[in-house]
């Protein structure tokens, strides 16, 4: 579809070089060539396939340099279409080879060898042409009379007119002969913008201005611009101008483009990617990235464009300690848990939790192999890697026998396998049971010989139970459950809120862990990796993750399902509930959840059925009216229900009563924003 004048003349300017613009009649493409040069062009386009180099059989013509130029494609006197007029310069390269006869003899060679030399050079030249979304390649055929050629020397150019292109669109033009025998040429040019398509930043919002008239109808779409593979469309709309359409800021990724264009037929579509740049898009594209392992010597990294980066595999120790490098190292071109981009620690996954199942303590081996299939092993520890068999006291080496048995006997989960070694994980349960039972087998021998010498000094029995009890009771406050509470950061007052939850169940038998109390860890670690830690943790002492639903947690949660990707909205740099979904996901779809997961939600905040049905597998209790069964589901799972629990719900009650208060009623002005959201409540 033609673009009318007065945008053409708004997007180039009025200065006397652009309205001076050549205009071309006719939708016919055309060629013409310098003086001498014979050309021709073929009736229609061919398939864009340059072919290897080959060698020159002698001289031959080759493009050696691209120039374009700005025309008008005018179908009526005001209704015209951008295009690229492209000029390719031509020259002779390589040469004739002397006659073996006339080198070794010094004679005159044959007159018919003289002749290829007086004749002229043909060459079939390709233009191919690329703006999104069109493509198109063109065979241009040139002749140089003899007269013209001259080893080195340009013999001219041949000119195509052209490639019609949309405003705002980038170009890319390369040019090479066929058959192909020297790399090809190439140029990148940026069309002039519509004036009325504008990009502007309002603090954490993007705004696209579309300046346009009131009855003009144009269609609006955003999509991610892919390297490779056809682009992914995002959003689209028909709207009436002028319009502002805001973006948020965790939307923005560095592919992420717009187009416009009218709503006509054959209209001609702009193209502009303005977030290339942008320091925030890049950000959110890494926290959108994920790693997937494939197989044992295959990953993915899944992000929404491309993404320059180097992997490596790295192990980390029980109890949070930062990734190590393994060493010796494995094949840095296989999978990873970390990936960095410009030298900076990108993201960290864990990539093997699904097929090791329920954590454990578990014990890596690696394998190196060495020529002659040699091959050594060593067990990863903090300390560094311990050879097997060793005479060192780590705890590995007091065990390597038994773990060179369970790796030949099979017992070993193989996590990596390449050319230059292996990756093992070998289960230390049986071993640390073993170790517990010996120390249980102590402690009632101890408590035969107490008892024994409460017998025998009848008169101190009493104040020896009274100690006794009470050292049960402290060890028993040593024992308490861990629990981990997990919440989407949704704002100050719902994390105050939170804080105060956190404060009443540390008056239980609890140890709860909770990142507004580890904010310097998170800085050092990252949320990922820091929850990472505190989950493995809390799991593996039989402790229970909390997952503390709201508006946000909901709306973040179905969009996890959903797209698999992090939900936009206002997230701080300590969140870990949004860093927690990529392994908590896994266990709810896995069926791992149930015993190890609870959640909870505020009565007046939401509905526990707003919860997104795959939650709900766990019990999700209503706080504070369901906090007797809540508190009894963070108990020890085989911990008697005493009649104490409804006096712990009613001072967990009396503790939390001053949040809520001031959360749902703060004084002087109604609380904004509370109890909206998928599923809230009416706040009665």
């Amino acid at each position: 579809m033609p673009v009318p004048w007065f945008l053409l003349s708004l997007a180039l300017g009025r200065s006397p070089v652009v309205l001076s613009l050549e205009r071309l009649v006719g939708p016919q493409d055309a060629t013409h060539c310098s003086p001498g040069l014979s050309c021709h062009l073929w009736d229609s386009d061919i398939l864009c396939l340059p072919g290897d180099i080959m060698p020159a059989p002698g001289p031959v013509l080759a493009p050696t340099h691209l120039q374009t130029e700005l025309v008008l494609r005018c179908h009526k006197e005001t209704d015209c279409d951008l295009c690229v007029r492209v000029a390719v310069h031509l020259a002779v390269h390589g040469h004739w080879e002397e006659p073996e006869d006339e080198e070794k003899f010094g004679g005159a060679a044959d007159p018919g060898v003289e002749e290829p030399r007086n004749a002229s050079l043909q060459a079939q030249v390709v233009l191919s042409f690329q703006a999104y979304p069109t493509a198109r390649c063109v065979l241009l055929e040139v002749q140089v009379p003899a007269a013209l050629v001259q080893f080195g020397q340009s013999v001219g150019s041949v000119v195509y007119d052209c490639f019609e292109a949309a405003l705002g669109s980038e170009v890319r033009i390369w040019s090479y002969t066929q058959p192909r025998y020297e790399k090809e040429l190439n140029l990148t040019q940026q069309l002039p913008a519509l004036p009325w398509l504008n990009v502007s930043a309002d603090g954490d919002n993007v705004h696209l201005v579309l300046n346009v008239s009131e009855e003009q109808h144009f269609g609006l779409s955003l999509y991610w611009n892919q390297v490779q593979g056809p682009p992914k469309p995002r959003w689209h709309k028909n709207l009436t101008g002028p319009q502002i359409i805001t973006l948020n800021h965790t939307d923005l990724v560095p592919c992420l483009c717009i187009q416009v264009w009218p709503l006509e037929p054959d209209s001609v579509r702009t193209n502009i990617c303005p977030f290339r740049e942008d320091p925030r898009a890049h950000r959110n594209l890494w926290r959108a990235a994920r790693l997937r392992l494939l197989t044992l010597q295959s990953w993915l990294l899944d992000a929404p464009c491309s993404l320059p980066a180097e992997a490596a595999l790295c192990w980390r120790a029980p109890g949070g300690d930062p990734c190590q490098p393994l060493v010796p190292p494995l094949s840095w071109e296989n999978v990873t848990v970390d990936v960095n981009s410009w030298e900076k620690l990108q993201l960290q996954e864990c990539l093997w939790a699904d097929s090791l199942g329920p954590l454990k303590d578990d014990v890596l081996l690696l394998e190196t192999r060495g020529p002659q299939d040699n091959r050594s092993l060593c067990a990863l520890e903090p300390s560094g890697c311990t050879s097997l068999p060793s005479k060192a006291s780590t705890r590995a080496a007091r065990l390597g026998e038994y773990l060179l048995q369970d790796l030949q006997s099979g017992q070993c989960l193989q996590l990596w396998d390449d050319d230059l070694g292996a990756l093992w994980a070998c289960p230390m349960d049986k071993y640390i049971h073993k170790r517990w039972a010996l120390v249980w087998l102590a402690c009632l021998l101890f408590a035969a010989a107490l008892s024994l010498i409460l017998l025998l000094k009848k008169d101190h029995a009493k104040g020896w139970l009274r100690l006794l009890k009470q050292d049960v009771r402290s060890g028993a406050a040593a024992r308490s459950r861990a629990a981990l509470l997990l919440y989407s950061a949704d704002d100050s007052g719902f994390e105050r809120l939170v804080g105060a939850l956190a404060s009443a169940l540390c008056q239980l038998p609890l140890r709860v862990a909770v990142d507004l109390w580890s904010r310097r860890e998170l800085s050092a670690q990252g949320p990922v990796a820091w929850f990472h830690a505190q989950r493995r943790q809390t799991l593996q002492e039989g402790g229970v993750v909390v997952l503390l639903f709201s508006p946000g947690a909901v709306a973040l949660c179905s969009e996890w399902l959903q797209d698999g990707v992090s939900a936009p909205g206002a997230h701080g740099p300590h969140d870990a509930f949004r860093a927690s979904l990529s392994c908590v996901l896994p266990d709810f779809l896995q069926g791992r959840a149930p015993g190890s997961y609870v959640g909870a939600c505020f009565d007046r905040l939401l509905h526990p059925d707003a919860v997104p049905a795959l939650f709900r597998t766990v019990p999700v209790f209503t706080l504070p009216s369901q906090l007797p069964d809540f508190l009894g589901a963070l108990q020890q799972p085989r911990a008697a229900r005493s009649g104490r629990l409804q006096e712990r719900a009613e001072q967990v009650s009396r503790a939390l009563q001053p949040a809520l208060d001031s959360y749902f009623h703060p004084p002087g002005t109604p609380a904004p924003g509370r109890g909206v959201g998928p599923g809230a409540g009416d706040g009665t």
